[in-house]
């Protein structure tokens, strides 16, 4: 009876094991190495927002950026919406 119990249970912890390993890690990877990229930027980086948006690092704040456009308007961006870093 305990085997039977090992047998079938035993598919299931292979799935939830290649599940983890091929969707949850690489995520977490990649949210990790996001969240470094944005605690790194510094004023005259050049970003891409999650909009489309490519704009100038201007002042880093707590939970936000002030970033010029190219007519050099500024404004604030939240933290959460800078898509990725545009190497010069």
């Amino acid at each position: 009876m305990n085997t039977d119990l090992i047998s079938s249970l035993l598919p299931l912890v292979a799935l939830f094991a290649i599940f983890y390993f091929l969707i949850i890690r690489p995520q977490q990877k990649q949210a990790k190495a996001h969240k470094d990229m944005v605690s790194n930027l510094k004023k005259g980086d050049k970003i891409v927002t999650n909009g489309g948006l490519i704009v100038e690092v201007a002042k880093v704040e707590e939970t936000y950026f002030v970033v010029k456009n190219s007519d050099n308007t500024e404004m604030k961006l939240m933290k959460e919406f800078v898509a990725k870093l545009l190497e010069n």
